[in-house]
């Protein structure tokens, strides 16, 4: 260590123990106590939580129960971001901080459980099964192709085939390509997500073998002459659909792809998704884009809580991507879309509201633009969705008896699904596009190693001096962070995600009388009733795998700044 980092570290030490709640015998966490803490926290969630290599999106303080948004239980695992790929990606960023291979062994662990749950079809749905019994219901291409053609789904949506397929490639990057299992998964994926591109494009949001539709002549976007206002149930899996961000992370991957690989034609199959994003974009007076598009290239229903529409979100994505395939190609044909759409969402930023409701209200605080998620064809008139009561049974569809109607009224809308959207972007996407035009397009190209899993989500971050040492804020928070470990190195924190023996869930959509053994009770607007069997409580402490990632992530970048 050199003499100025010696010096350095003890005034920080000093300026450490002045820190409002930090105590006055407070030490810097060294090298060592950093390495340790990450160790026995990556041994306990490898030995202790995982299933087969892979996570959930939380667990039971006491790992009794763990579940996700679709899989539950001992015998599965989820492909969603918050679960497996969050974990493995943390997994690979703990080993290129300190080349410990326990930590590469981890993300190869959670590798080959994505291989296992790889479908025939290409790709993942959102869950991996582990039992055997019921493993002879998927498709899975591990086991040879026997599931049925329902079981084996390709999900686009909610970056799960996107997700996965990075995890494998980059996994596959950091072994030298020497895992012959991983290589093969990730090639097999590239070639059947090529196969299912339509002929403009785009991708579907599923599928279950390459769309038929992938030989229709590419068509620019238009408005239909009318649209229903009641959900008419149409089957929306094979629309075009940037729902999600599903096209942009599609798109994001392959260019990943083209870097790791080195093949041509994933590159050339990011243009021509960039290149239907081209044609998606709405004529005036609506200059932006929609969720999902039918075959006719128009707006369309998908389910019954997003209808036709101009959508606040996904276009500020669709900007963001196309300002990420200028950077790889410096093509200015992604760019020219730019300023029309720009002008156009300012146009339609919501006035500010003195009494918003409260999920408006955390969406977009105080002072940051919002914009409506759904804005009506031609008329741009904000569009809401009515809140409505829900009623889930376990291996049942969920029960919606009212409410989820369209709606011009804000005033009570679904909560499930976000109403509003954050216009933060617009700026951001302005700013970036006036300072990439007056760059030399050779010099905008982002690092050949990409990291996350929307990559072309990210701000541009200043990069770190490597004599930097760490501000007081991630000094703090890596300390905290170890001081928090339990004694078997997990992060606990209040949170309950209820049981496995769940019998009913009823959502109230208004104010409702809930009667228990002749006593009644009311069960407020917003709030949720759940009924399990047995006589023991959920656990109210819960181990978040998003939680351990992030923690994970924040020393490592702490352990960098000390090396």
């Amino acid at each position: 260590m050199t003499p100025f980092r010696t010096a350095s570290l003890l005034g920080l030490l000093s300026l450490v123990a002045s820190i409002p709640g930090v105590s006055q015998t407070a030490t810097l966490p060294g090298q060592a106590q950093t390495i340790e803490a990450l160790r026995r926290a990556a041994g306990f969630y490898r030995s202790q939580v995982s299933t087969s290599g892979g996570y959930h999106f939380r667990y039971a303080a006491d790992l009794s129960y763990g579940r996700s948004e679709h899989a539950e239980g001992p015998t599965q695992i989820t492909v969603q971001r918050a679960g497996t790929p969050l974990v493995a990606l943390a997994y690979l960023a703990a080993f290129d901080a300190t080349g410990d291979s326990f930590y590469l062994d981890a993300a190869r662990d959670a590798a080959r459980a994505l291989v296992r749950g790889q479908l025939c079809s290409g790709g993942w749905d959102y869950i991996v099964e582990f039992d055997d019994a019921k493993r002879a219901e998927y498709g899975y291409r591990a086991d040879g192709c026997k599931g049925t053609r329902g079981r084996n789904p390709t999900t686009l949506d909610d970056n799960v085939t996107q997700a996965a397929l990075r995890v494998l490639m980059r996994v596959d990057r950091a072994l030298e390509f020497g895992d012959g299992e991983i290589h093969a998964a990730a090639e097999y994926a590239l070639d059947h997500l090529l196969a299912a591109q339509y002929a403009n494009g785009a991708w579907p949001q599923r599928f279950f073998e390459p769309p038929v539709a992938a030989s229709q002549t590419p068509q620019r976007a238009s408005y239909p002459e009318t649209w229903p206002r009641t959900w008419p149930g149409a089957d929306y899996r094979g629309y075009y659909t940037l729902n999600d961000n599903s096209q942009a992370d599609m798109i994001d991957a392959l260019l990943e792809a083209a870097r790791i690989y080195g093949e041509p034609r994933y590159l050339e199959a990011a243009r021509r998704g960039g290149d239907f994003l081209l044609l998606a974009q709405m004529p005036d007076p609506q200059p932006a884009w929609a969720q999902q598009y039918d075959e006719q290239m128009q707006p369309a229903w998908a389910r019954l809580f997003e209808p036709p529409s101009i959508t606040g979100g996904e276009s500020q994505s669709v900007m963001r991507i196309l300002l990420t395939l200028y950077r790889e190609t410096a093509d200015a044909r992604y760019i020219e879309p730019l300023p029309r759409a720009l002008e156009y969402l300012r146009r339609i930023v919501l006035p500010e509201d003195p009494d918003p409701p409260l999920r408006k209200k955390r969406i977009c605080p105080a002072g940051t633009p919002c914009l409506a998620r759904f804005n009506e064809l031609r008329t741009n008139r904000p569009l809401y969705i009515t809140k409505g009561t829900q009623v889930r049974v376990p291996g049942q569809a969920t029960i919606r008896p009212d409410g989820y109607e369209v709606s011009y009224d804000d005033s009570s809308t679904i909560e499930h699904y976000a109403m509003w959207v954050n216009g933060s972007w617009i700026g951001e996407i302005a700013d970036e596009l006036a300072s990439m035009r007056r760059a030399d397009p050779a010099k905008i190209r982002r690092p050949d190693r990409l990291s996350g899993l929307s990559p072309w989500q990210d701000r541009e971050r200043d990069p770190i001096p490597g004599d930097a040492l760490p501000g007081d804020a991630l000094t703090e928070k890596a300390a905290g962070i170890i001081a928090a470990l339990d004694e078997r190195g997990a992060w606990t924190e209040p949170g309950t995600i209820g049981k496995a023996d769940s019998v009913v869930s009823v959502f109230a959509a208004e104010d409702m009388a809930v009667t228990v053994g002749g006593r009644s009770f009311t069960l407020k607007e917003g709030e949720t009733i759940e009924v399990f069997r047995g006589g023991k409580p959920p656990i109210e402490q819960v181990i978040a795998s998003s939680t351990f990632a992030s923690n994970v992530e924040t020393l490592v970048e702490y352990l960098t700044t000390l090396q």
